[in-house]
């Protein structure tokens, strides 16, 4: 079977537009979290969220374009593009069966509920006609494979907040077993909107301090109180070893393997022992072949919601058993917020350049571990160590759990 190599990355979130950008973020722990400002929040329980600030479509695409895209799509356009220059291929040959499979939980909310609006004050004749096009969640594999010219295997995995770390395995799996040699996977979100911050928050979903953005955010903190909404994108291009060296890429490291499981559990709250995640996280285990005592650092799933961070503690301890105490423990939706199903593949960038510059962000806002926490190494500063193998973890509503093994060079 082919290995699977990381060539190229590129990302957009509340706290970086670029790669670069967002690696020196990390390490200096930089928050994006703010009051919403994207709408009005006087009537709404929850005003904060992780925005991008100041983004410009047009210097991604053409600005006619722009006008027929979602939000949701403008940010896969802008991360693929960074993420391409990123892996330097070049010519056309190789796109003839290049994959495309960038994720979203929801699509494009936003066209929706404005065109909705639109239709209960005027009727549906000014429904605009690329409502649908601009809406279906599969459109960010379509228009990327559009905009870049990308023929090969074309699709979307939708499993919630699960839904691009599932286009990671997805497109990791084409590429062993030789069905394709390139893979332009990840995933993108924007739903910072009344609908969507109001259905979340009625489900006690989200954290409430409005008087904190930047310390609302709280994963694994025993005063932790729901996650912040987040948004952008994250866009990895994978290679078969053998095509990425045969160019003489830049090779960030390799996905080694990945486990996929389902809790049977329930539709909202995660199985209180962990028992899903970590059979995902022993199945990716073994089809790495490594074991767990190789494993330096866990980028968890950790949305910072009372029941999901102790959830996934469990299902680490569970499936690395006593060696869960002597690994870094992370969560990065501490510093911008938690995208839905783009969250997990801007999580994957962060976690692939901390490996590479031998790094690992802190957690400012852990003031004092839940109790199940305190024996767990969760740094609150970040540190200097080069780790060789990571975990990766994503979880969605629904009892979806997808678990990535990555090491390092």
């Amino acid at each position: 079977m082919n290995k699977v190599a990381v060539t190229g990355l590129g990302t957009i979130n509340s706290i970086a537009k670029s790669k670069n950008e967002f690696k020196e973020n990390l390490k200096k722990m930089t928050i994006g979290i703010d009051h919403i400002t994207q709408f009005d929040t006087t009537d709404h329980k929850v005003k904060i969220a992780g925005e991008v600030k100041d983004f410009d479509p047009v210097l991604y695409m053409d600005k006619k374009l722009a006008r027929r895209y979602d939000r949701f799509l403008q940010f896969a356009i802008a991360a693929t593009k960074e993420a391409l220059e990123d892996s330097n291929l070049e010519g056309e040959e190789w796109k003839e069966n290049a994959a495309v499979i960038v994720a979203s939980g929801i699509g494009g909310f936003k066209t929706l509920y404005k065109e909705f609006q639109k239709m209960e004050k005027k009727g549906p004749k000014v429904v605009s006609p690329f409502l649908i096009p601009m809406m279906i969640s599969d459109m960010a594999s379509g228009v990327v494979s559009i905009e870049f010219g990308l023929k090969g295997p074309n699709f979307n995995t939708v499993s919630a907040c699960a839904s691009s770390l599932h286009a990671i395995a997805m497109g990791s799996m084409l590429i062993r077993h030789g069905y394709i040699d390139v893979a332009i996977v990840g995933g993108a979100e924007a739903t910072i909107d009344p609908m969507p911050i109001a259905a979340f928050a009625n489900m006690k979903a989200l954290s409430t301090r409005n008087d904190d953005p930047k310390g609302s955010s709280r994963p694994f903190d025993k005063e932790r109180d729901g996650f912040v909404m987040g948004e952008g994108a994250g866009i990895i291009i994978l290679e078969s070893e053998e095509h990425a060296k045969k160019r003489n890429a830049d090779i960030y490291g390799y996905i080694e393997g990945f486990g996929m499981s389902g809790d049977a559990y329930h539709i909202s709250a995660p199985d209180e022992q962990g028992t899903g995640a970590a059979k995902a996280i022993k199945l990716a285990l073994k089809d790495a072949n490594v074991e767990p005592e190789k494993i330096d650092l866990a980028n968890c799933h950790a949305t910072s919601t009372p029941a999901g961070d102790i959830a996934e503690t469990r299902a680490l301890r569970n499936a690395l058993g006593e060696h869960a105490k002597d690994i870094f423990i992370q969560g990065s939706k501490t510093l911008f917020g938690h995208a839905l199903g783009g969250a997990a593949a801007i999580e994957f960038v962060g976690l692939v350049l901390q490996m590479k510059e031998g790094f690992i962000h802190g957690m400012p806002n852990l003031v004092e571990p839940n109790d199940e926490l305190k024996d767990l190494k969760i740094p609150k500063e970040t540190i200097d160590f080069k780790a060789k193998y990571a975990i990766k973890n994503a979880f969605g509503f629904g009892g979806h759990n997808v678990s990535i093994v990555y090491r390092g060079l």
